[in-house]
């Protein structure tokens, strides 16, 4: 039993409290315990990574207590990507928040970030149901403190409706455990697996309400339609480094719906096997119609962004729900596309803004160095719309390779090309209204008196570093598709070995 499994959690739950308690008036010793962590973080998870490339399943059961007595985290190719996807992310978002002087604005930044980190880590590795509703409420709490960062009344509006609808999502997490230990008597994922092998027909309909409830909750975290709404408002309104880190928050939500039906409600159980593809793919086709619409008539630039997630969530979601090894493979690479490029564009976003007159999608003088953020902003809307070369083209040819079925094609197609159509036209307006159609400065008054005009604070190489080591990775994730396919395919025969899971996590205790 590896203790490094338990790291992503244990570091940054112990780091917290020492920087919100011990750090909270020294500003500089926050932000170098903060980026050291979180660098030992990003060390840690690809270490994991490597590990975890083998193909073993690594149980680590807290307390030497063995499955499903006792508390597991469970470490696979799919749980040690997620976790270097989180954590690499997170240090992107901590330098550009350092960088551009968001983290002065708060005195508590670092310590939720921290959390937050911890909160997504549990959730990515933990094997137990309920421990995923206590990280999914470590989410709620540090990432409503980060999303209400530096005040003002539209932000706390947006908060308060985040926490309302995510409360609401606890309620039926808390609902759909219930009924479901009242029907299998555990919460292991890999004992619940065993248990509904064995179970009485006449649960079944517990069995799919408890499904079915899961599935609605997980759809809230995914911002799935109908419960969508929240994200546009939270995002368009959330600082935009914290932006830039919910964009993988969404991604738990994914996670869980493949976990939970690939292993708990597995394939061949009757009471759940149609859940995903009769309610979740066509929640998913008007995901993207709605994203996309959100794209093409948003007037001001984060909530263009935020809608953009919207319609790469229903993409990620229609290969979710098809549930079969070659779209979960399809929707894995696509995660890791989709997540970086919502990321790059919140923190490319942030730059603009600081350069910007208001973020309306309408004409304003020239900024300084448009040149290189009309680049960079042209290359992170690439990336999202989905056009070559980047790895969104990629992401979303393997996605419709993956839905061929007579059932599936018809509608996925449509609505992916069409929705990357439409979207491709909504940042193309953006990009014009932004870089190309500038309005003349007011010309000096030549009877005034002169006077020193100061020029425009040029941005740093720590301000720019992150979008652009984040756009870095998307390009090398074209050059290097396949490796990172073969990853994915390796993650996602590893995903449907139901078998070899429930061995490594429920084997600990036959062995004892």
């Amino acid at each position: 039993m590896s203790h490094w499994i338990i790291l992503p959690v244990l570091l940054p739950a112990l780091l917290a409290p020492i920087i919100g308690f011990v750090m909270r008036h020294d500003l500089t010793m926050a932000r170098i315990a903060s980026v050291a962590g979180t660098i030992v973080l990003v060390a840690i998870a690809m270490g994991l990574t490597v590990s975890a490339a083998g193909g073993e399943t690594q149980v680590y059961d807290l307390g030497n207590w063995p499955a499903p007595f006792g508390i597991v985290l469970v470490l696979d190719r799919l749980s040690a990507i997620l976790v270097l996807l989180t954590m690499v992310l997170g240090l992107a978002v901590l330098i550009h928040a350092i960088a551009t002087g968001w983290d002065a604005r708060g005195r508590h930044f670092h310590a939720l970030f921290q959390f937050q980190l911890m909160g997504i880590a549990g959730a990515f590795l933990t094997g137990d149901v309920f421990n995923l509703f206590v990280f999914f409420e470590v989410l709620l709490i540090a990432s409503y403190g980060l999303m209400i960062h530096g005040g003002g009344r539209e932000r706390m509006r947006a908060g308060l409706q985040y926490v309302v609808i995510n409360l609401a999502g606890s309620t039926l997490f808390l609902f759909a455990l219930g009924v479901l230990y009242s029907s299998v008597g555990t919460l292991n994922m890999a004992d619940i697996a065993l248990r509904l092998q064995e179970a009485d027909p006449a649960e079944a309909g517990l069995i799919r309400v408890a499904a079915m409830l899961l599935m609605i909750v997980f759809a809230v975290k995914a911002a799935l339609f109908p419960v969508h709404f929240w994200l546009p408002a939270t995002y368009a309104n959330a600082p935009a480094p914290v932006a830039a880190l919910f964009a993988i928050m969404t991604k738990v939500g994914a996670y869980a719906i493949i976990r939970v039906h690939t292993v708990s409600f597995g394939p061949g159980l009757e009471a759940t096997q149609d859940i995903p593809g009769t309610w979740l793919f066509p929640a998913a086709i008007i995901t993207i119609a709605l994203g996309a619409l959100g794209v093409l008539g948003a007037r001001q630039l984060l909530p263009l962004i935020a809608f953009s997630v919207v319609g790469s969530m229903g993409t990620l979601m229609i290969a979710v729900a098809a549930l079969t090894p070659q779209a979960t493979a399809a929707a894995l690479y696509y995660l890791l596309h989709s997540t970086l490029a919502a990321a790059a564009l919140f923190l490319l976003a942030d730059l603009v803004l600081s350069r910007r007159d208001g973020q309306a999608l309408s004409p304003r003088p020239a900024m300084a160095q448009t040149g290189l953020l009309a680049a960079l902003f042209f290359g992170a809307a690439i990336a999202m719309t989905g056009m070559p070369p980047l790895s969104g083209f990629l992401g979303k040819l393997l996605v419709l390779d993956a839905l061929r079925m007579p059932g599936q094609i018809t509608w996925a197609w449509s609505a992916i090309l069409i929705g990357s159509l439409v979207t491709i036209v909504g940042f193309a307006r953006a990009g014009s209204m932004i870089f190309w159609k500038t309005t003349p400065t007011d010309a000096p008054d030549e009877s005034a008196p002169e006077t020193e005009v100061a020029e425009p604070r040029r941005l740093t190489v720590a301000e720019l570093a992150p979008t652009m080591a984040i756009l870095a990775i998307l390009g090398g994730m074209s050059i290097f598709a396949g490796p990172v396919m073969s990853f994915a395919e390796d993650a996602t025969a590893q995903i449907y070995d139901r078998d070899g899971y429930i061995a490594a996590v429920l084997g600990q205790q036959e062995e004892g």
